[in-house]
């Protein structure tokens, strides 16, 4: 691609082309000029890893943990690499532009997208995202840092404005993107779907134009989330370059319009076609071809990296009486819903097809030196699980084959066009495309082959946007196409999960046939444009038991020497589009907990969820790990902290309350009358349980070892405008292992207003032999460590007074360990910008 001079294609272009540049021409491309030399980009999701342009059969890719587990292993420099191989990534993928790193704030912990975002604090998540963004960029691809700002949950996100104050706006929502824009630049932002007091964000010049293009100097292209534009004129004038995705809906002809009639005056226009072109002259540069082939790139370093990364983030809760780790050569029994299923990502934009996928099961096995009992012990589905992983493709293959018509079953001999192995049964049609397909009306069948090993019962279970029918041996089973009743499925667009059960006999092989309507034939009405092509979800398992189960596990759990139970959420659970409706795990599993942990002391809960779940049983269980979702190596990496072939070092990225009424959003989660109240203001996390003194399960920052440490020598300088926090860390055990210093600011004396009693402004993250000692260091500005934001005068105050420094291992300070020191304020001053 050849260098673009700006001022010179500005100059040429017409005011037709300036405008088609400000909106993609599909899903994921923006419009190529090529008579100027200007190229088509591509985007891809997204948080954890980069998919590609298919959500359908696309090219397969490397699946990062998710965010919070990012957040827990508190190591910049390890997430800089992660970037650098997202960054990579998306060159095989063809694509110029990650949407990447997400940075919201866990208001509360119920947030369907709440795994997506590093952590509750915004020093955590800031300066994680900037090592990210810094690790992308590195490599040319632009990252895109979002959802700006205030996107903290999904219940009707693009029908909700967030009332907030304008001290908890900036001190805790803008201020992770505020940092991520001092620290590393990123080339794009993303506008949430939501309002920001009574105005949305992605015409909100208050956001774009006063803080993130004025007060921060930020010189970079604002995109709109997806189908997150809402205006034509305001948009345009408030900041928003780019409407995504396209065809466009507001730009195009309206925004032509708008121009000849000086509603958009043509310089507003001239600035957004400005910074498209600086964004696309950036993109161009790294050497990515325009339309280029999507390929993968499975290597051994990918897998190591990925494998280095999940072992970081796992978090070791409780250790009592020495349980973990768990020795190789002794009778194992490994138990859940977890443990024969990889959940190695959350639903929505996090979720891609991965290289692959080792299941704890597998990684576990690995591991020891004859084969580990199993039972399921419980199911932990919302939806059923995937029917293709119990079924056989008429090819041989799993899951089943998938055949395209033009033509409905009713049509005789009608002939396929289409013909595709799908390992899984869930399909976002939304890219699927055929040249033979000329409308957006098509049909298709699935089929494939079951064959029961027991007499049972099983229940299947089918959710469609379009129309779809499951037949058995030719019998109809389930209709869901005579009527419809709507779900939340698929962003929402779906239909509910229409169920059924059907009676097997052992040895007998059957034969499971789905016919599929695209989306026009769907009865809900009012589809989302999202789902232009359709989707389909077909489920069905062994009913089981529940108290038969718990109790045959519990005489498994009574004859094996250790026992790991695999459980926890997954990515029907906690998915973009919803948000959970409590804070416990699926039903049966603290039943199933409780009474495994009490027939065998030496039980490890192994706990898989992107943020907190409550845990009744948890005096009951001497070892408990927080695994989150880990990507391609889920597996591998909870066996290796199981087994001490690596070492825990993970802190929490977010509090864990006891109870989902503990949580300082609890009052005010949910739109209600087309708001949000913000009404906790500055107060979430840690920042709250500490002010309002309230107990946690686990508090932020927590993190156990194998091994013991001790923090000597604490040093506090402040010189130029930036503190030097020094402290020597010593390994007093007798196991390699890892230690976080949390740095922590304090203030000595009672400000203005009300402030938390501590907060987080730094830390390190340090390797250490057994009595190996180093000393680690953390820089932060002096002006970031003191202040908090003035309504009165709308800056940043830094009152005169002294200041504690506090440096601990976790939240929750421990008065024998922690240090303290302190520096001064002189004089108050106020302060605008970075």
């Amino acid at each position: 691609m050849a260098d673009i001079n700006v001022d010179e294609v500005l100059k040429n272009l017409s005011m037709g082309e300036k405008v088609d540049l400000l909106a993609g021409v599909d899903f994921w491309h923006t419009k190529g000029l090529p008579q100027h030399g200007i190229p088509s980009l591509r985007l891809s999701d997204g948080p954890n890893g980069v998919r590609g342009t298919k959500f359908f059969n696309g090219a397969k890719a490397a699946c990062f943990p998710c965010g919070t587990a990012l957040g827990a292993t508190f190591n910049q420099s390890l997430l800089l690499e992660a970037g650098k191989k997202m960054g990579e990534e998306a060159k095989v993928k063809g694509a110029h532009v990650i949407l990447g790193p997400t940075i919201n704030m866990q208001r509360g912990p119920l947030g369907g997208r709440g795994f997506e975002s590093l952590g509750e604090d915004p020093f955590l998540a800031g300066l994680g995202a900037a090592a990210l963004i810094n690790g992308i960029q590195s490599t040319g691809v632009q990252a895109t840092i979002k959802h700006f700002v205030c996107n903290d949950h999904e219940h009707k996100r693009n029908a909700v404005q967030a009332m907030i104050s304008e001290r908890a706006l900036r001190e805790i929502y803008a201020l992770p993107f505020q940092l991520t824009v001092r620290d590393s630049n990123p080339g794009s932002f993303m506008t949430a779907y939501n309002g920001v007091n009574g105005t949305y964000c992605s015409e909100n010049p208050k956001l774009l134009e006063q803080m993130l293009r004025g007060e921060w100097g930020w010189k970079g292209m604002v995109m709109s989330d997806w189908y997150g534009t809402y205006t034509t004129t305001e948009a345009a004038i408030a900041g928003l370059d780019l409407e995504m995705p396209g065809p466009p809906r507001y730009r195009g002809d309206p925004l032509k319009f708008s121009v000849t009639t000086d509603k958009v005056r043509t310089h507003i226009l001239d600035q957004r076609v400005r910074t498209m072109l600086e964004f696309i002259k950036t993109c161009a540069a790294s050497g990515v071809k325009e339309n280029a082939p999507e390929g993968t790139a499975d290597t051994p370093e990918t897998a190591e990296l990925l494998r280095r990364i999940g072992n970081e983030g796992i978090v070791l809760m409780k250790n009592d009486n020495s349980v973990l780790p768990l020795l190789k050569d002794q009778k194992t029994l490994v138990i859940g819903p977890n443990a024969k299923i990889a959940t190695y990502h959350g639903g929505g934009s996090a979720s891609l097809d991965a290289y692959y996928a080792i299941t704890p099961f597998d990684g576990i096995s690995s591991k020891l030196s004859s084969p580990p009992d199993y039972t399921i012990g419980q199911y932990s589905h919302k939806l059923l699980p995937l029917l293709g992983l119990s079924t056989t493709s008429t090819k041989g293959n799993q899951g089943m084959t998938m055949k395209v018509y033009l033509e409905s079953p009713e049509a005789s001999d009608r002939q396929a066009v289409d013909e595709l192995e799908l390992p899984k049964t869930e399909m976002l049609l939304v890219d699927y495309e055929n040249p033979k397909i000329k409308s957006g009306l098509w049909y298709a069948t699935l089929e494939g082959s079951l064959v029961a090993d027991e007499d049972c019962t099983w229940t299947f279970g089918v959710v469609v946007s379009g129309t779809a029918n499951l037949y058995i041996d030719d019998k109809l089973v389930i209709d869901n196409t005579t009527e419809q009743k709507p779900g939340d499925a698929f962003f929402g667009s779906a239909t509910a999960e229409e169920k059924a059960f059907y009676e097997f006999k052992k040895g007998k092989t059957y034969k499971v046939k789905v016919t599929f309507g695209s989306a026009p034939t769907s009865k809900l009405g009012g589809s989302s444009v999202l789902l232009a092509g359709g989707a389909l979800r077909v489920g069905g398992c062994k009913v089981i038991d529940p108290k038969a189960e718990i109790a045959h596990a519990v005489a498994l759990a009574k004859d094996a020497e250790q026992v790991i139970i695999c459980a926890g959420l997954n990515a029907e659970w906690e998915t973009e589009g919803n948000d959970r409706n409590d804070m416990k795990l699926p039903p049966g599993l603290d039943d199933l907990i409780a009474a495994v942990a009490k027939a065998n002391p030496n039980t490890v809960v192994v706990m898989q969820s992107g943020t907190p779940v409550e845990m009744p049983w948890i005096d009951d269980v001497n070892a408990l790990i927080h695994a989150w979702y880990g990507g391609n190596e889920t597996g591998n990496t909870i066996a290796d902290i199981l087994f001490a072939d690596a070492y825990p070092s993970g802190k929490l990225s977010l509090s864990f309350p006891i109870r989902n009424q503990d949580n300082p959003a609890f009052l005010n989660y949910r739109t209600e009358g087309g708001r949000v109240v913000y009404g906790e203001d500055i107060y979430i996390g840690y920042r709250y349980y500490e002010f309002a003194d309230r107990e946690v399960l686990f508090p932020f920052g927590h993190g156990l070892s194998y091994t013991t440490f001790s923090f000597y020598d604490l040093s506090v300088t402040d010189a130029d405008g930036k503190l030097t926090v020094s402290v020597t860390v010593e390994n007093t055990g007798i196991m390699k292992g890892a230690e976080v210093a949390q740095v922590y600011v304090a203030p000595r004396q009672k400000a203005k207003v009300n402030r938390p009693i501590k907060e987080m402004k730094g830390f390190a993250k340090v390797e250490l032999a057994p009595g190996e000692r180093k000393l680690i260091t953390v820089d932060i500005s002096t002006k970031y460590a003191a202040s908090y934001w003035d309504e009165m005068r709308d800056q940043w105050c830094a009152e005169e007074g002294e200041y504690a420094v506090i440096v601990s291992n976790s939240s929750a300070i421990d008065e024998n360990k922690a240090l303290q020191a302190s520096f001064k304020v002189p004089e108050t001053f106020w302060w605008s910008g970075l």
